[in-house]
């Protein structure tokens, strides 16, 4: 098989995957990654489908990185502009179809299970190097605009403000304790400290073998 096609196979599979596993965190409601803290914000306020409300924001952030540097912009940017709302709105809503009432014992186990196939999801979206994000190409223009300041130093930047945002406005559109705490919790920290393990696990046993790379030792 040709390798754009494997690339954007991968693409594509990531972004679904991403979306499944995003719409798993939001039913556990025990803390999601920074950017979808956002969104749960704007969700909250904007009444409007969220994977609409999605598209409208990565638009946006897809300006922000066309004037700065088109270079992050690739196929699977648009991918995961496109489709990862809706899939996001499926999964959350078929979890809740399918385990209404779920206990706190099982929602640990869906959160636990999200934040593996949220890290497969990525390995196989940078892997693929197709374009990345609108929220990921924020922190990286950042970075390589601004020498002195490390990705690393931009990106908690990044996701401290969309989690700051996102928390106040799940406040002001009158949320109680417990849709913040769906927002930010603990699933939150996890991501923080064991997504870039776990990413690169699945991208030297899963992701560089798809491309017939080499594992690295």
């Amino acid at each position: 098989m040709n390798q754009l096609v494997k690339r954007i196979i991968m693409s594509v599979l990531g972004v679904v995957i991403c979306g499944v596993s995003v719409g798993m965190f939001k039913f556990a409601a025990l803390g999601i990654d920074p950017f979808q803290s956002l969104m749960s914000g704007l969700d909250a306020v904007i009444p409007i489908r969220f994977g609409t409300l999605y598209i409208i924001v990565n638009v946006v952030l897809l300006l922000f990185a066309l004037i700065f540097d088109r270079k992050k912009i690739g196929i699977a940017t648009f991918i995961n502009l496109f489709l990862l709302g809706y899939i996001v709105e499926f999964s959350q809503g078929l979890c809740e179809r399918l385990m209404p009432d779920a206990p706190l014992w099982l929602r640990v186990i869906i959160l636990l299970v999200a934040i593996v196939i949220l890290c497969l999801s990525s390995a196989l979206y940078f892997t693929a190097d197709l374009g990345v994000s609108t929220y990921d190409a924020v922190a990286l223009v950042w970075s390589q605009k601004q020498s002195k300041i490390k990705f690393a130093v931009c990106r908690v930047i990044c996701d401290f403000v969309c989690v700051a945002i996102g928390v106040a406005l799940l406040l002001l559109s009158g949320q109680g304790i417990t849709e913040i705490f769906g927002s930010v919790g603990i699933g939150t920290i996890i991501t923080a400290f064991f997504m870039g393990p776990l990413i690169t696990f699945f991208n030297v046993h899963v992701a560089q073998p798809m491309l017939g790379k080499p594992k690295e030792k």
